[in-house]
């Protein structure tokens, strides 16, 4: 069985991957920029699981007409069992500073071309009765925080669409959840590493996520013992969601 990851040749991505890979699933990974890195990565998939099939694409998500031509590709690949949405584009701005343009390349990253996606990748699962979709969105869409508005109107947006999917396709044995992580220590966290102390705690277990945490959700949500769990939000914070953490 195949299982199509977005975003997949390196951070959280990269470790959703591998994952799979050993869980025992074929899996075709895109990539943006980082083309050695997702070579690299298909070396080592070839030569831990020699036995599975392994294939990479080049994919910008806010390019509608590639999104487009994989969504076609999707469609037609019948031994498809799982999407998993990985790939994203951050926006930092107040919500009072704005920039259209740039809100809505956001919006077609992170939101429309899952859209698309999933109406290519629904059609091999509905003939089988079987499927599987992960959105790997943010604790961002369930907690405000200051100069987060637009990217957390953009993994909303997946939330809400993910959860009418599953209710929709409920009866067809496809399942559709949406992971919503916290601060996770990928390169992405870099930029913060000046105010990581004081993020930590704000974090009842006291330290960020490793990628491969989240990871072993998405294998667990693929994997036949998950298959009664749909439309659900699935945190994975350290305990960020469940309350607040107050220090001196």
């Amino acid at each position: 069985m195949l299982v199509a990851v977005t975003g997949g040749s390196r951070g959280i991505g990269r470790q959703i991957v591998c994952a799979l890979a050993e869980a025992g699933f074929d899996i075709n990974f895109t990539y943006r920029n980082s083309l050695d890195e997702a070579e690299a990565l298909l070396v080592e998939l070839r030569s831990n699981w020699p036995g599975q099939e392994f294939s990479t694409c080049h994919l910008d998500l806010a390019n509608r007409v590639q999104v487009d031509e994989l969504t076609e590709r999707l469609s037609e690949t019948d031994t498809l069992y799982g999407l998993v949405h990985n790939a994203g584009q951050s926006c930092d701005a107040l919500a009072a500073m704005i920039d259209q343009d740039e809100a809505e390349k956001t919006m077609q990253v992170n939101f429309w071309s899952l859209t698309r996606l999933v109406t290519g990748a629904i059609r091999p699962m509905m003939r089988a009765r079987s499927g599987r979709i992960v959105g790997i969105g943010s604790m961002a869409a369930l907690h405000a925080m200051p100069g987060n508005s637009v990217y957390a109107a953009t993994k909303g947006a997946m939330l809400s669409y993910l959860r009418t999917v599953a209710v929709e396709l409920a009866r067809k044995g496809v399942t559709a959840n949406f992971i919503a992580p916290g601060y996770v220590d990928t390169e992405m966290m870099s930029a913060y590493a000046d105010h990581r102390e004081q993020m930590e705690k704000q974090i009842p277990i006291g330290r960020f996520a490793v990628p491969f945490e989240v990871a072993a959700l998405v294998s667990h949500i693929m994997s036949p013992a998950a298959k009664y769990i749909t439309g659900s939000i699935l945190p994975i914070d350290g305990g960020m969601s469940a309350g607040m953490t107050l220090h001196g």
